[in-house]
């Protein structure tokens, strides 16, 4: 009985002189990106040890063991997950919570409970448990023996629904390690939309059975100019490289368990140069040898076509005049041959067609473009790039997907129920979302992150021109002023897009998004009125040191350079 007495005063002593239950936290420990709707501080402090257990409810036992396999790596105990409620950090849904990708965070000393009204929601809410974990020279990617996280209460939800960053794998490709890494960026920004770009004049990268030589022959180019369009050379080395289905299903899975949606790319009806040299029938005109600007062709390359290949894989960059033949029906069978394979590989509503800078130059002398536009009562070029679209969508369509395409697809006509990814500028997305289509904007001047990032140019990387700082992309406002409130309905949200033509490595990608894409994120995520360019840049700073903790190869002259970093470029 004595012994009993002894241990209950013990732990009333203990609860009461707790110095993490009254430890008075600073601003500073909740540097989190993106901003959340509401954050309140609060004291005390929680400590992950040995004794921390994670559990949830039904549904979210993925979101549970991803927690838990988290907090492991970052502390010297192995932290177990159990399905139910009885967990010192439990994780549960929320029907209160009305966004579907919403979330809340409670953390007190010794108990966290976070909330969603969807398993999406909840994993968001782990993203910013994490944001909430103090940054170490070891954490995030070593164990560290003393991991305590400050008490919040914190409720949250995003701006916009769609929140995408691209990638561009045809240019130059990147292994399935680093596009899940690239993957847990996204997630870690809370991020939902990886945008994979397939396909192009360069490479096509995608395994497709029924036509083998898009791999065999349309994934690789015979050499790559040097240096910046329209290069002074040719590096005479074969690049070649795709993904087989079985990769690409695993991907979409990891991208799935962190709730990021991929949505594929299949460029048509221009950009098909790779396409049109593995399969000649494609093209209008079959024997006419592929042009190489300003003779900066490999001498594979010429060899190849001097010795009857006439259609070779583009070894510059550029846009070019053979396109997919739109007045033989051969081209549209294999393209939807093409997307039933594409098709079970991506559970998103959505597949990308592409629709941009597309030549008419081949269409206007080929007599099978010219017929299908008299039989079918249209008035040009333009409108047989809409009926070429259309046709496409049809099909999509009836297989249960919707398109979305470049602003080009809003020339002679866009398809019904096509969504618009506005790049040139605002224009077409203000357009689409006057005609009441939805629209995802992605100008230049602030979601390109293949431009350079500085105006001392001679000290970047080789970029494709432009110039768009972190401060730029902070800046940006995705509704444009034009729009109503009714039209600015149909603006899903903003992309970051990146063109790899300058980037043949992993660490350039992470060099050109980061800190860009962190920026973006917020952009995305956060309320307009919320949004605090001076406040930003001091969680920005926080953030600087997850990157290194992380071994990012990101932009480190941004949190260098006065002048850089505060400036904006107007548009």
């Amino acid at each position: 009985m004595k012994i009993s007495l002894a241990l209950i005063i013990s732990i009333l002593f203990f609860a009461c002189n707790n110095p993490n239950k009254d430890y008075q936290n600073a601003t500073s420990d909740y540097q989190i990106i993106p901003k959340p709707e509401s954050l309140e501080m609060q004291t005390g402090r929680f400590v992950v040890d040995s004794k921390t257990t994670v559990s949830a409810a039904a549904g979210l036992e993925h979101e549970g063991d991803y927690l838990a396999d988290m907090l492991s790596l970052l502390t010297n105990a192995t932290i177990d997950f159990e399905s139910g409620t009885s967990g010192t950090i439990q994780l549960k849904i929320d029907d209160a919570i009305e966004n579907e990708e919403g979330y809340e965070v409670s953390v007190t000393y010794d108990n966290i409970v976070i909330s969603g009204k969807t398993s999406k929601g909840v994993f968001y809410g782990i993203q910013t448990l994490r944001q909430l974990i103090p940054v170490s020279s070891n954490s995030e990617t070593q164990q560290t023996s003393d991991l305590t996280i400050p008490a919040v209460e914190i409720k949250d939800h995003p701006r916009f629904a769609y929140r995408g960053m691209h990638l561009d794998v045809a240019r130059h490709m990147f292994p399935v390690a680093f596009i899940k890494k690239y993957i847990d960026l996204l997630a870690m920004h809370k991020m939902n939309t990886f945008h994979w770009h397939l396909t192009e004049d360069q490479g096509w990268r995608i395994e497709i059975k029924k036509y083998p030589k898009l791999t065999e022959i349309g994934s690789k180019r015979y050499g790559t100019i040097i240096g910046h369009h329209p290069g002074t050379g040719n590096d005479e080395t074969e690049y070649s490289g795709f993904y087989t289905q079985e990769e690409v299903k695993d991907i979409v899975k990891y991208a799935t368990e962190r709730h990021v949606t991929v949505i594929p790319e299949i460029e048509l009806p221009g950009h098909a140069s790779a396409a049109i040299a593995a399969y000649p029938f494609l093209s209008c005109f079959p024997e006419e040898p592929t042009i190489v600007t300003k003779d900066m062709g490999s001498k594979a390359g010429k060899e190849a076509q001097a010795n009857g290949t006439p259609k070779i894989v583009q070894e510059t960059w550029g846009v070019f005049d053979d396109v997919f033949c739109a007045g033989d029906e051969q081209t549209f069978q294999f393209l939807e041959d093409v997307l039933a394979e594409v098709i079970p590989l991506f559970p998103s509503e959505y597949i990308h067609i592409g629709g941009d800078e597309c030549p008419k130059s081949n269409w206007k002398r080929c007599p099978d473009c010219q017929k299908r536009i008299k039989d079918n009562n249209l008035a040009d070029e333009h409108e047989l790039q809409s009926y070429f679209i259309q046709r496409i969508e049809k099909y999509l369509n009836a297989n249960g997907k919707k398109i979305i395409g470049w602003d080009e697809i809003l020339e002679g006509g866009l398809a019904p129920n096509a969504t618009v990814m506005s790049w040139r500028g605002e224009k077409g997305g203000i357009e689409a979302a006057k005609q009441h289509h939805d629209v995802i904007m992605t100008p230049g001047h602030s979601c390109y992150f293949d431009h350079y990032q500085t105006e001392d140019k001679d000290n970047e990387p080789l970029a494709i021109g432009g110039k768009t700082t972190v401060a730029d992309v902070y800046a940006y406002e995705p509704v444009p002023n034009e729009l109503s409130e009714e039209e600015s309905s149909y603006v899903l949200g903003a992309q970051g897009n990146v063109w790899t033509e300058y980037m043949d490595t992993t660490d350039d990608v992470e060099y050109m998004i980061l800190p860009r894409m962190t920026a973006l994120s917020e952009v995305v995520w956060t309320q307009k009125e919320a949004r605090n360019w001076d406040d930003f840049k001091l969680r920005l700073n926080t953030m600087k040191h997850r990157y290194d903790a992380m071994d990012l190869n990101y932009a480190k002259h941004v949190f260098e350079s006065k002048k850089d970093t505060l400036q904006q470029t107007k548009p």
